[in-house]
């Protein structure tokens, strides 16, 4: 099994660069299942409805979500009638959505899960990652052993915490938010692969995927400001993960596909078509 997980999209250049990247990406590696975390793709914070209906049509068979799932309301409007897009499973159980899936692959099955880390969310607060992880485990690994985790922390102490929790208990967990890939990929004992942060899919030359002076000028004014698109440079960043049939990962590699360079007008075509409609207030 080679499932291919994309680090978070940012913004309409991450868009753009899974639109422009996954197709030969898949074909190329074999990939059989694809995960796309997709936390910051409508205006670098949130999802769109059109842009979660468009990024599954792109040919991403599971869409996870981290601190920045509700801040759409379309999509939490929608939401429930989404099984493909996963909440955080360690919210109350009253939050609309779904925390993890058994999904087909080929007449195989991949379960994948989204958990949120306790440190440094001051919008969102989660029950503790650590309690529901062997429940949560025990329950996926009786319908499949191909079992990924998308942990969604800022706290690098806790995402190594959690994975040495997880250790032998599934596939893999990939830590997500940080949107700069780091170099610690590993393949546990027991067979986890896992990895700090697996980067962002969106403009390399960013803050986060966002336009630098936007960022800069909100750390000097204090006003937060998430409407200016970054493009330069795009890329489709992430780790491709083998696991043999019991499940357990074998390798872990680090993926950068760097995209050509699009001109405005293209900018604006690509979404255009993929259904933009400018839902981007929430944050």
């Amino acid at each position: 099994m080679r499932i291919l997980y994309v680090a978070e999209v940012v913004g309409k250049a991450g868009i753009y660069s899974l639109k422009k990247a996954l197709p030969e990406l898949r074909r190329s590696r074999s990939v059989d299942f694809v995960v796309a975390n997709c936390d910051g793709a409508t205006g670098g914070a949130g999802l769109g409805r059109n842009h979660a209906a468009y990024i599954r049509k792109l040919g991403v068979d599971a869409i996870t979500m981290g601190d920045s799932v509700y801040f759409k309301k379309d999509l939490v409007e929608n939401i429930s009638r989404m099984p493909y897009v996963l909440r955080p499973a360690n919210l109350s159980a009253q939050a609309p959505g779904w925390g993890s899936r058994v999904f087909n692959a080929g007449g195989r099955k991949v379960a994948v899960a989204s958990l949120l880390g306790q440190s440094g969310f001051d919008r969102m607060h989660a029950d503790s990652p650590f309690d529901l992880l062997p429940e949560l485990l025990e329950r996926l690994r009786r319908e499949t052993p191909f079992v990924l985790v998308d942990f969604h922390a800022s706290a690098t102490a806790e995402k190594l915490s959690l994975f040495r929790a997880a250790a032998g208990g599934c596939t893999a967990m990939v830590g997500s938010h940080g949107r700069v890939q780091t170099a610690d990929e590993a393949v546990l004992p027991g067979g986890t692969a896992v990895i700090c942060d697996a980067g962002r899919t969106g403009s390399a030359d960013s803050v986060g995927g966002c336009d630098p002076a936007s960022r800069v000028n909100e750390f000097l004014t204090g006003i937060p400001d998430w409407t200016r698109d970054a493009w330069a440079r795009p890329e489709l960043q992430g780790v491709l993960i083998e696991a043999d049939d019991e499940g357990r990962a074998s390798s872990i590699e680090r993926i950068r596909v760097v995209c050509p360079e699009a001109q405005d007008a293209g900018n604006r075509k690509d979404n255009e078509d993929n259904g933009d409609d400018g839902n981007d207030s929430g944050r």
